[in-house]
């Protein structure tokens, strides 16, 4: 697929605005400039990643944005949710890349975005066409005018949703220089467009990747589930040592009543997706009633970090090979 991207005057504003708070504990060991064309160092495998010491630090400090960008704005942060909603949002925002100003037929409207979503399993024609209108209604998206034909109704990504996910992507390279030195942020700060052509490549890699598609049992019922990524976010934030004990992790004390009533779900969904991994193994509970503390199975951690690994893989290869294009699109 060949996505055509325009330029925005406040990209970049924002990108440097978000990047101000990343940069100020990114380690710049390379510079900027190490990125042009023919001096790239190659990106990253989920392989490697996975076994990168710096991983677990990176991904509890991801958790941590997570956590509090829902805390801030809870009704954005809903469109990351569970995995579907997070497949559905990323997958409208690359549409809404491609938009030409000029050409109806470019970009995001409710036909192409029912059609990729209908066509990967994500979600029903209703439920896509619904998830539009709740985007529309929350001022994530916007409607714009054709030139041509008022029949025609174009879509396009607000200022707002532009914020959000600039953020995300931030946010991600962020904890990529953390792994590796590297100077990521500062690079799409000086050229927006790797933003804008990555973001794109990378979610349609991940779409492609049944290793991201399709998450392990161990932690695909919480991801399916409203906020339930948030809940294992959570998880992450609370353990102190990843180092196993008779191939357990303690978490800690875990109070399902204070989860339940900061993420504004019940806690019988919670206590559900609880009971289902603990049937399966891969968590439990130490102590008597009262002081009960939760472990997670190595296995869990496992298949969750892998996970992860695959979408730090796919961003940092789509900021690479857009690094090494973005002099020609600029």
């Amino acid at each position: 697929m060949k996505y055509v991207f325009r330029p925005r005057r406040k990209v970049a504003s924002t990108i440097a605005t978000i990047a101000k708070r990343s940069l100020s504990f990114v380690p710049m060991a390379r510079g900027a400039a190490e990125y042009e064309i023919g001096t790239t160092t190659g990106w990253m495998t989920a392989e490697e990643i996975v076994r990168h010491p710096e991983f677990p630090s990176a991904d509890r400090q991801l958790a941590a944005r997570l956590v509090k960008m829902h805390r801030e704005s809870p009704r954005l942060a809903r469109l990351k949710a569970s995995h579907r909603k997070w497949l559905m949002t990323q997958a409208m925002y690359a549409l809404c890349m491609q938009r030409v100003p000029g050409r109806d037929a470019s970009g995001l409207n409710a036909t192409r975005f029912i059609e990729v979503v209908t066509s990967i399993g994500v979600a029903s024609r209703n439920t896509a066409d619904a998830f539009l209108k709740e985007l529309l209604a929350y001022k994530f998206l916007q409607e714009v005018p054709s030139r041509h034909d008022k029949r025609i109704h174009i879509l396009d990504s607000t200022p707002l949703s532009d914020r959000a996910m600039i953020g995300w992507f931030v946010g991600q390279m962020t904890e990529l220089d953390r792994m590796d030195g590297g100077s990521r942020v500062d690079a799409c700060v000086q050229n927006p467009i790797i933003f804008r052509r990555a973001q794109p490549r990378a979610i349609e890699a991940l779409i492609a990747n049944p290793a991201w598609r399709y998450p392990p049992d161990s932690i695909s019922h919480f991801l399916s589930s409203e906020l339930g990524g948030m809940i294992i976010h959570e998880f992450m934030l609370a353990i102190a040592d990843i180092a196993p004990i008779d191939d357990r992790i303690v978490v800690g004390p875990a109070n399902i009543l204070s989860l339940a009533e900061q993420y504004g779900i019940s806690a019988t969904n919670i206590k559900r997706m609880l009971k289902r991994a603990q049937e399966g193994g891969v968590l439990g509970w130490d102590g008597a009633h009262g002081r009960k503390i939760l472990w997670l199975s190595q296995r869990f951690l496992d298949d969750y970090t892998w996970w992860q690994a695959q979408k730090f893989a796919a961003l940092d290869e789509a900021f690479h090979f857009c690094v090494a294009t973005a002099s020609r699109a600029t």
